[in-house]
């Protein structure tokens, strides 16, 4: 590799620059030639680089990291301090050291350390690499003298023509000298806009790219024959740092090392541990004083930040700074906390109707009234006795809270709500496509996602050499063959074409993987019974363990008690279970080998979705829709391992019981889950580093007191790891706000108060705990808008469902238009109550005290439609129980099918595409044919003119006789000759 003269930024005399010399070795595949590599050693930071933002020159701006371990002797420090205070350029700091099969050998002393061949072999591949590198055009600067001992940085510059090159090959497109009005409001919605902007101008953002934008420039995709559409006027900032970075990392991805077997890119290279981390710088500091203005600090300020958590948020700033893959999300998670906000003010209306009506409900006040003398049948056997109905009261009106009319309403509302807030959110993202130009860029997308991942090709060269292995087995009388063809493939290789292109894993090398996949989330969704399971046998247990301990005061709290300990028993299983299932969805994925990012995207999020799904909604989901429907009746229940009866509801339905446990799981995955974790983990990874790094550093005081350069910075800083937890934990929380909500109307407003804090917190990890990513460009938010879809259509059924079966909606409507004598709900409770024989219990289910309310009960009463017993047919399911099934089932149907027909009619009353953004996307189009038309007339206008001087010329040439003079093969030139130039 010979040294760029882009490549030195200073003289070797001037700053004690070293060139590394290396002779690779035949065995591993390398061709021998000298490699050099520039390796700056300077010992103080140069102010003018900014401290590691640019090279040493403190003019070319870095805009790649990449980070390698190296293991340095004390004898190689020592000789490098040394050659360091010498004033003459050494071209070697260290000697060639010999990989194994060459047969040479140093003379090493007694306390030299031995030679690591492992070490040297990533040495090698990093300097191939990076020679590749230097020959795309990239310019890089080493750096192995930081405060972290053991780390070496590479940093890399794209200069004025790569940018150019790659620009115009990624088709991005930029803004051109050509600037147009964009279409204005007029007559009363423009009044009304005014008024708004003057309204919420205390909430906006104080950043340049929020401000309303009346003009636009027009883009076109990059190219350079065409540079003279687009304004140069200043080249340092034409390309701005997200750009440069995104274009840094596809020709890293792009440029291989192909000396060895087989072709290794940047990701395998991570992949293997030839370079350690690899990644984009940030802006600069965010704090401190004497700090530049540059755009972290002013997302700190302006977004990342609790005290502005009533602003809006600065998405073009966002997007112009990490991308639009992560614009998109924090601009999707706006939209959803907007939309919840009016959302939380019907379901704040809906509990005051609940709250205010409350003594007005005729059922509760049956159930409180004592003059009644309802007596229950017991709740479990023999230690549990008769009680009073009227116990239950307190259950009873709070169910009347969250089970009233309003809830059916409000079950109606949120349904459309979540069709409306699909809609606004496409809209939202046309626009933001728009001003983001990024409306044809499918084919980009295209092109980004075919290439193949490390894990990906190391599996088909794995396949390849199995292949190879066998072909020798059968050829190895015919060594020379093999050989020549051995050659081939490595020429192949070296010319550019991947084995990924000739080699492919097929469904049976899956087959494995898919097996285990299978198994594997069987199991898991198996385990998640279980442990539900587990917990019904709990609140068995301990319903009846209070029953026996508790005093009569107190055993109408024992159902409240059972319910909440076992719901905070299911909250913790839930927090543990979703990163035990996280870790595994994602081991799942990588043992399928999926060959590109996308698709490894997709089949993780759809496995981590579908655990966590099912681990969050089960305990859900058996007290809606499972709890209470198999108990049986007294003298013939069923029970669980022949000693546990089943669980029954309280008089006042299971749909309290299922509020508790929704509010309980919502809160407490939120609070614990959500934001702990989020605040608390990185805070003390973030503390542990610092403690070793001043481990380290206090054995080396100088470097301590040396100030830290960018790049040694954000290499503390946690890596990217991507927005699938980030989208996991909002669709979750969308399920609770959705699904169940006619359960739990406040869900909404907790969600919302979750959220606000929810943006400043991510804002803050993204802007202070995180390495700045690599910006991504999307258009939308991928398979993440059909999981939505699928949720809003799912929470149609589930609370068509929760409504007709979990309350008593439908039982009340039965009861008032067939049943009550005078239109009004008095006797609805006794109707619902069936009556018992006590002397019908099976033996030895009797309870031990039929004395404990102080008489002797004949007759005990239990919430079920059945005869009575002194019926023909006793105790068998009546006809009013056929009666309110129907009902339910036809309030299901009825229920569904005009929610559906109301959400797809507000799908289709709603664009996708706002009118005038249609009309700017039209308009941009009209534009750009009319500059290229101006551009053509121009030519052709150019091409006249010439032709009208020429002609003129000759005409002239002709009048005034010019001689003609007669060449040697005979022909006749002119005496006066023009030069042809177009």
């Amino acid at each position: 590799m010979r040294v760029n003269k882009k490549y030195s930024c200073l003289p070797a005399e001037e700053k004690g620059i070293h060139i590394i010399n290396i002779r690779a070795i035949e065995d591993i595949g390398y061709d021998q030639h000298e490699s050099t590599l520039l390796n700056s050693l300077s010992k103080n930071p140069d102010a003018d680089c900014k401290y590691g933002l640019y090279f040493r020159d403190g003019k070319r701006k870095v805009d790649y990291i990449l980070v390698y371990h190296y293991k340095k002797s004390s004898s190689a420090k020592t000789l490098s301090r040394k050659v360091h205070h010498n004033d003459s350029g050494v071209q070697s700091t260290k000697k060639d050291q010999p990989l194994p099969g060459k047969g040479v050998q140093l003379e090493m002393g007694e306390g030299e350390p031995q030679v690591d061949y492992h070490e040297d072999d990533k040495r090698f591949r990093r300097e191939e690499y990076e020679g590749n590198l230097v020959e795309a055009g990239l310019e890089l600067e080493r750096d192995e003298d930081t405060k972290i001992h053991g780390i070496g940085f590479v940093k890399i510059h794209a200069p004025w023509n790569v940018l150019c090159r790659e620009a115009e090959f990624l088709k991005l497109k930029m803004p051109t000298k050509k600037m147009y009005q964009i279409n204005q409001t007029h007559g009363l919605l423009k009044k009304i806009n005014s008024v708004a902007q003057k309204i919420t101008e205390p909430i906006q953002p104080k950043v340049a790219e929020h401000k309303l934008q009346t003009v636009k420039r027009l883009s076109y995709p990059f190219s350079r024959e065409k540079q003279h559409l687009f304004d140069l006027s200043d080249r340092d900032s034409f390309f701005d740092s997200k750009t440069r970075s995104t274009i840094v990392y596809e020709i890293l991805k792009r440029t291989t090392c192909t000396k060895a077997k087989y072709s290794m890119g940047i990701t395998s290279l991570l992949a293997n541990g030839v370079y350690s981390a690899a990644y984009p710088l940030h802006d600069g500091d965010y704090e401190g004083e004497n700090v530049e203005p540059n755009d972290r600090k002013l997302l700190c300020e302006e977004w990342a930040s609790y005290g502005v958590f009533y602003k809006y948020q600065p998405i073009d700033l966002v997007r112009k700074y990490f991308g639009e893959k992560i614009g998109l999300y924090f601009a999707w998670l706006g939209v959803y906390t907007q939309m919840l906000i009016p959302a939380s003010v019907v379901g704040i209306i809906v509990f005051l109707y609940g709250c205010a009506t409350v003594d007005e409900n005729i059922p509760s006040m049956e159930m409180c009234d004592e003059r009644n003398n309802i007596t229950m049948c017991p709740l479990c056997d023999r230690t549990c006795s008769y009680w009073k109905m009227s116990s239950a009261c307190a259950t009873a009106r709070a169910s009347h809270l969250f089970d009233n009319p309003a809830t059916v309403f409000f079950s109606v509302f949120m349904a459309l709500w979540a069709a409306t807030f699909m809609e606004h959110w496409k809209r939202k993202q046309m626009r933001l496509n728009y001003r983001w130009d990024l409306t044809g860029f499918e084919e980009e997308e295209e092109a980004v996602k075919d290439h193949p991942r490390a894990e990906y090709e190391a599996k088909v060269l794995k396949k390849s050499l199995r292949k190879e292995h066998k072909h020798k087995e059968k050829h190895r009388y015919f060594p020379e063959e093999t050989a020549n063809k051995w050659r081939q493939r490595v020429k192949t290789v070296m010319a550019g074409v991947k084995l990924t292109d000739k080699e492919k894993l097929t469904w049976k090398d899956r087959f494995p993987a898919y097996l285990t996949n299978f198994v594997g989330i069987i199991f898991m969704v198996g385990l998640t019974f279980a442990i539900v399971f587990g917990v019904i046998i709990y609140r068995i247990s301990t319903a009846a363990a209070l029953a026996i301990s508790s005093t009569p005061s107190g055993r109408s709290s024992v159902r409240v008690t059972v319910t909440a300990t076992a719901v905070i028993i299911n909250l913790v299983v839930i927090i543990i279970l979703d990163e035990v299932y996280g870790c595994i969805a994602r081991w799942l994925t990588q043992i399928e080998v999926p060959k590109t990012d996308k698709s490894f995207e997709e089949r993780l999020i759809f496995k981590a979705f579908l655990l966590k799904f099912v681990n969050a909604y089960t305990p859900i989901f058996y007290v809606a829709f499972f709890k209470g429907r198999f108990v049986g009746r007294p003298g013939d229940y069923v029970y669980i391992f022949h000693s546990f009866r089943m669980e029954e509801c309280a008089p006042g339905g299971c749909l309290m019981e299922l509020c508790i446990q929704l509010s309980i799981i919502m809160l407490g995955k939120q609070l614990i889950q959500n934001n702990l974790f989020e605040i608390g983990i990185p805070k003390m990874k973030k503390f542990i580093r610092y403690l070793k790094l001043k481990r380290r550093h206090s054995l080396d005081h100088e470097e301590h007191v040396k100030r830290k350069q960018r790049y040694e910075v954000d290499y503390n800083l946690e890596p990217f790891a991507g927005l699938t937890p980030e989208y996991m934990e909002m669709i979750i929380q969308f399920g609770f706000v959705t699904l169940f909500v006619a359960s739990f109307p406040l869900a909404p407003l907790f969600a919302l108060l979750n959220n606000i804090i929810e943006i400043r917190l991510d804002a803050k990890k993204f802007v202070t705990e995180l390495r700045r990513p690599v910006a991504v460009r999307a258009k939308d938010i991928g398979i993440w808008y059909n999981i939505l879809r699928g949720i809003g259509k799912l929470a149609v059924i589930i609370n068509a469902f929760v409504i007709s079966f979990t309350s008593d909606f439908i039982p009340r409507l039965v009861y008032l238009y067939m049943y009550s004598e005078n239109g009004t709900m008095h006797g609805f409770v006794n109707h619902t109550l069936s009556s018992f024989n006590v002397s019908d219990f099976q033996a030895g289910t009797a309870p031990n005290d039929p004395l404990d309310l102080g008489y002797e009960v004949q007759i005990c009463r239990y919430k079920d439609y059945r005869e009575p017993p002194w019926s023909e047919n006793k105790y068998d399911i009546s006809k009013d129980f056929w009666a309110v099934l129907a009902a339910r089932l036809a309030f299901v149907i009825v229920f569904q099918n005009l929610v559906m027909f109301m959400s797809d009619f507000v799908d289709w009353i709603i664009p996708d595409i706002p009118k005038d953004i249609s009309q700017q996307i039209h308009k941009e189009k009209v534009l750009m044919v009319e500059v290229f038309m101006r551009e053509e007339q121009g030519k052709l206008q150019m091409l006249e003119t010439w032709k009208d001087k020429e002609k003129k010329k000759g005409e002239n040439c002709n009048n005034h006789s010019p001689r003609l003079t007669r060449s040697r093969s005979g022909s006749l030139s002119s005496c006066h000759s023009y030069p042809l130039e177009v």
